[in-house]
């Protein structure tokens, strides 16, 4: 494995619907070019790099771009900054993301949808 600190890089769940809608509905690598946007299931070992530095990919989806770490609420507000706005998904929520106060309010809502549909389809949250 490369440098974890030298790659722009998206952690997500792909066991959560929604998780990886989202993440395909923002086409990211399209909108912000390269970007490995990666399944923290199928990536126990950055999971793990990430948690000891004190995030928990279980309460927050994780970007590393160029460099800062945005975690979380902080996640989704910067994804929303990088957008393009290139379609209708990609305007609401930009609109509703770019703003830091909405994505901080938000996103424990996020975080519930995730657990309670990981939990109706009979998944737990990631172990590592």
């Amino acid at each position: 494995m490369s440098d974890p600190a030298a790659r722009n890089l998206l952690l997500y769940d792909g066991d959560c619907p929604f998780c990886s809608n989202y993440v395909q509905l923002m086409q990211l690598r399209k909108t912000i070019g390269p970007l490995d946007v990666l399944n923290m299931r199928e990536h126990p070992d950055l999971a793990a790099h990430f948690r000891a530095r004190g995030y928990d990919l279980n309460e927050g989806m994780l970007l590393q771009w160029d460099g800062t770490i945005y975690w979380g609420a902080d996640c989704v507000n910067r994804l929303a900054l990088l957008s393009t706005g290139s379609d209708l998904f990609n305007q609401i929520n930009a609109a509703i993301f770019r703003k830091p106060c909405l994505s901080k309010a938000l996103y424990p809502f996020m975080r519930a949808g995730r657990n309670l549909g990981l939990t109706l389809m009979g998944k737990g949250k990631m172990q590592y």
